[in-house]
């Protein structure tokens, strides 16, 4: 099962106050309730593709509003051709319904729509982005690419009103049009955990924030490791480079016509070719700064080019 399919399977299992019981289904309806006739006779259906959410629809119907929905399932004909359950009440049952939820205007067929904006106590608000989510939401499996949680809706009204009641927790949600609907989307880790926390998925919550931690100390690891390596290699490209301006000093008018702390410099060098110019000042007994070793390489190196020069590029490829 993918993490958004345990994340609804869990959330199914929230017990609420009725309030927010028949907040949830005002929202998951609103979503997925579509009137239609079905053999000779008009029924709302509520569906979904997940088994669970399925279950809760039927369970807070019957025992919210005293209605006997049926189970009807299907396959889908497109994609993966999953399952399809349908959650289905006889039209003059749902009407009842949808009455006593809030909606004042009833479509003879259709997707139901959302009822007129209501003033949600708190824990309702909760419970209606709970139903928007088992609904029409998903989440990225954490320890995928990148985080991202939405919501998609079929009008603009519920995007909004999913954008408001989420940036009411402070979830700094965003809202995008994509194709036939809207989507309200968070990509922040913290962001998606806070919202999981608000809708009751506290198990999902806690996996999503244990991979989240692993990762975040992998990807600290190898960052840690590379620049290690970066250093190591540019430690090793600038040691060689000065092995080799050495040799050709020697060669060419001997490491005894230097300076002494030239000379110094190009003997410390030589006697540890492998080790970083902080290391080389260690090995000095400190008398000469990390900084100062660098200073006398780059003089090195002006001679070598020096003599380069002089041979007309000849030295340098004997080097």
């Amino acid at each position: 099962m993918s993490f958004a399919g345990q994340t609804k399977k869990e959330l199914t299992l929230v017990e609420d106050a009725p309030c927010c019981q028949q907040t949830e289904v005002r929202a998951i309806i609103a979503w997925n309730g579509v009137f239609h006739v079905a053999e000779s006779r008009r029924v709302l259906d509520v569906e979904t593709e997940n088994v669970a959410t399925a279950r809760r629809i039927y369970t807070l119907l019957k025992g919210g509003f005293d209605v006997h929905p049926e189970v009807v399932v299907r396959k889908k004909m497109r994609l993966k051709k999953n399952n399809v359950y349908a959650i289905r009440v006889p039209a003059i049952h749902a009407e009842h319904t949808l009455r006593s939820l809030g909606w004042t205007s009833i479509p003879t067929a259709g997707q139901v729509g959302s009822p007129p904006a209501q003033r949600l106590k708190s824990c309702c608000r909760r419970a209606y982005l709970r139903g928007a989510f088992l609904a029409g939401g998903s989440v990225n499996d954490p320890g995928g690419a990148s985080y991202h949680l939405e919501i998609s809706c079929n009008a603009r009204e519920q995007a909004d009103s999913v954008l408001s009641l989420m940036n009411q927790f402070g979830l700094h949600a965003k809202q995008i049009r994509r194709k036939n609907g809207f989507v309200v989307y968070l990509k922040e880790g913290e962001k998606i955990v806070e919202f999981l926390s608000i809708i009751g998925a506290h198990q999902a919550l806690l996996k999503f924030e244990d991979v989240r931690i692993l990762k975040g100390m992998r990807n600290q690891v190898n960052r840690l490791v590379n620049c290690e390596t970066a250093n190591m290699n540019k430690t090793i490209a600038a040691a060689v480079r000065q092995l080799e301006v050495i040799q050709l000093i020697d060669e060419r008018i001997g490491l005894s016509t230097l300076p002494a702390h030239l000379r110094e410099a190009a003997e410390l060098r030589m006697r540890y070719p492998e080790v970083n110019l902080q290391e080389l000042s260690l090995q000095s007994g400190n008398r000469v700064s990390k900084s100062g070793l660098n200073h006398r390489f780059r003089k090195l190196e002006e001679i070598a080019d020096g003599l380069r020069g002089s041979d007309g590029g000849k030295l340098s490829s004997r080097a």
